[in-house]
């Protein structure tokens, strides 16, 4: 009998990222009669980790979770492939792209989407990954439940920063935020609302240089005298200083990247590699203004881009 050697399924955009340019795209690509496959390892992105997102058009107020929920389901609905797994590689193989999993499956596509949104930044101190999951986090919804009626301290001055604190004034009995400038970068809305919390004390031109403990977290040494101590004692670190984006996979491709790390992108989210477009936090695009409504309408201007592409 002759066994003839299946071929491999060709999509006509692999997605990299799953978050809310990834599956803003997922959706117009699907709507354009294209088939798109979304690969990801957290599906909803870093939204999912928001308390509260309040700045979405139509909706006053929703958690991260429920708007990651209802983003994915909208996908799902046109019958979108999804993948769970994290890429090794990408290379150009004649006019295919190849993405490697890191499940071992090979993925092929026409045309590339970078959707894979930013990684946080560390205080790189000592203490930090001694004690990373052991009072030191970097998700406040994710691990603030484990800090109730205790003191924790949130380092930074963004909006992340602020909605991170309040949070965390719901549940614990003591909120520090520990900020090196003058004054909190986070919206006048977040500042508001936290010189208004009694539980938070915002400390400024103030760096963390270690953390201590021994089984866990218990105190933050500073830089500087505060209150008249030179420490702090908590039983909890939140880190938000920032994220970088994540795009080291994609080193084959040769894309053109800024001096801060960010993928160079035009006015239509396409690269400087042919076939490849990028959405989201990861790019130069939308002045860098890194909110859920710019990644989804990146999403769906690249998506806009690959399908005139395609068709070309």
């Amino acid at each position: 009998m002759e066994i003839t050697k299946q071929e491999p399924q060709i999509f006509d955009t692999a997605i990299v990222g799953a978050g809310p340019a990834g599956l803003s795209a997922a959706v117009y690509l699907s709507r354009y009669a294209l088939k798109p496959i979304v690969i990801g390892e957290l599906f909803g992105g870093t939204a999912t980790k928001s308390h509260e997102i309040g700045n979405w058009l139509g909706d006053e107020k929703i958690a991260g979770f429920d708007f990651a929920k209802k983003a994915i389901e909208h996908a799902k609905s046109y019958g979108v492939p999804f993948e769970v797994a994290r890429v090794r590689g990408v290379e150009k193989e004649d006019l295919l792209f190849a993405l490697e999993l890191d499940n071992g499956t090979m993925v092929h596509a026409r045309s590339v989407l970078l959707a894979t949104g930013t990684e946080h930044r560390h205080l790189n101190i000592p203490g930090e990954q001694e004690f990373s999951g052991k009072g030191v986090s970097f998700c406040a919804t994710c691990d603030g439940f484990f800090f109730g009626d205790k003191t924790v301290v949130v380092v930074g001055g963004s909006d992340s920063a602020a909605i991170s604190a309040l949070y965390l004034a719901d549940i614990a009995k003591k909120v520090y935020v520990i900020y090196r400038g003058e004054e909190l970068r986070a919206e006048p809305f977040w500042k508001k609302r936290i010189a208004e919390n009694e539980k938070i004390e915002v400390v400024y031109n103030t760096n963390i240089t270690e953390i201590k403990g021994e089984a866990t977290v218990s105190e933050i040494v500073l830089d500087r005298e505060y209150d008249g101590a030179q420490s702090i004692a908590v039983d909890g670190v939140f880190v938000e200083i920032g994220a970088d984006p994540k795009i080291d996979f994609a080193e084959a491709l040769q894309l053109q990247i800024d001096n801060e790390g960010y993928v160079v992108v035009d006015k239509g989210c396409m690269t400087s590699a042919d076939g490849v477009w990028a959405a989201g936090d990861i790019t130069t695009g939308s002045n860098k203004f890194k909110q859920i409504v710019t990644a989804a309408s990146e999403g769906a201007i690249a998506a806009n881009g690959i399908q005139m592409w395609l068709k070309r």
